[in-house]
């Protein structure tokens, strides 16, 4: 039996089953892949002795989640390209002894908003300035985005992440504060949630930004899928914008991750299905 598995900060779940774990041991099952998908919390001063437990019981590879994307990587071995260029992992995978960093979040993301919207040639404002945000502005800014607006509350972390696309994409970036009731600016197209502001169980939390400024034509992502329906969601499509809900970026992630560890092409329908069985949609 076969480790798949997913090292996460403080994911917790109100059913008996996580999502990501259900989804994943969908996929396993559905293609008989000897293997499983286990949930493991971690502390962040207990990550380092995490990854030398994987390498012990041998593991095949895991994934990393909030708030280990970056931290991870001086336990690892290397890193992929992406993952090198975003200086973010959230997928590790073991090739010939080695634990390998790479990053499946920003493909999963594009792969996602691609079903609704192309970003070549757009203005895209994305908050947070995390691992997550780190994966997503590196591949947008890949895939021909004119600019990307970083919107953080730390002004440091914002400005590094502006200073990675500019100096390794053809794409510009900027940095803006985020200050109380955040305006988003009129010629925005794609504005995209990369923080973990209103994931379960803070279900209630709202992104500190002005409603007003949700115009009809924008399009609204949020990476969070649980719940698939946050209130920025909510909120972006009561306004009349287009939405994307976390559940595709999810899906991708995995069939990306299930390459990555097994080499198998996992079907992304049977997936969708699970997780759309256990959020009742």
């Amino acid at each position: 039996m076969n480790f798949l598995s997913q090292i996460t900060g403080s994911f917790a779940m109100p059913a008996a089953e996580n999502p990501t774990v259900a989804m994943m041991d969908a996929a396993y099952r559905h293609h008989g892949i000897d293997a499983r998908y286990i949930n493991c919390e971690v502390a962040p001063e207990k990550l380092g002795d995490a990854v030398r437990g994987a390498r012990a019981m041998g593991w095949k590879g895991f994934n990393c989640s909030l708030p280990h994307k970056v931290s991870v990587i001086e336990h690892l071995d290397g890193l992929g390209e992406s993952a090198a260029i975003m200086q973010a992992v959230n997928c590790a995978v073991l090739r010939d002894g080695r634990l390998i960093g790479e990053n499946t979040d920003g493909k999963g993301f594009l792969k996602s908003l691609r079903e609704i919207a192309d970003p070549a040639g757009k203005q895209v404002l994305v908050f947070g300035a995390g691992g997550a945000s780190r994966a997503i502005c590196v591949e947008l800014a890949l895939a021909g985005a004119e600019r990307i607006t970083v919107v953080n509350r730390g002004k440091a972390r914002g400005e590094e992440l502006v200073k990675l696309v500019d100096t390794n994409t053809l794409a510009n970036a900027e940095f803006l504060p985020w200050s109380s009731s955040f305006r988003i600016p009129g010629e925005t197209d794609i504005i995209v949630n990369a923080t973990s502001i209103g994931l379960y169980p803070d279900i209630d939390a709202r992104l500190d930004i002005d409603p007003v400024s949700l115009t009809p034509g924008l399009v609204v992502a949020d990476i969070i899928p649980n719940p698939p329906r946050t209130r920025l969601i909510e909120d972006a499509q009561a306004r009349g914008c287009e939405v994307l809900d976390g559940l595709g970026m999810l899906v991708n992630q995995g069939i990306i991750n299930i390459k990555y560890w097994t080499g198998v092409d996992a079907n992304g329908a049977v997936m969708r299905a699970k997780l759309e069985e256990i959020f009742g949609l």
